[in-house]
């Protein structure tokens, strides 16, 4: 019977991806950033109508 010697571990590589850098100008980075905000401002808003039973054009004194 051969006694095997326990080999080295090879070097794993990472697999996750690139993370979106941030740049200057028109990019996926700011888009998806503005999307969020987007989202965030927008779900605050129905909040706030829920909860004050009054709609936004109340809110900014048109109605």
């Amino acid at each position: 019977m051969t006694a095997k010697t326990p080999s080295s571990p090879k070097p794993t590589t990472s697999n996750t991806p690139k993370q979106a850098e941030p740049a200057f100008g028109w990019n996926a980075y700011a888009e998806k950033t503005n999307g969020r905000f987007a989202m965030v401002g927008f779900v605050a808003l129905l909040l706030l109508e829920f909860f004050t039973r009054q709609n936004f054009f109340t809110w900014l004194g048109l109605r």
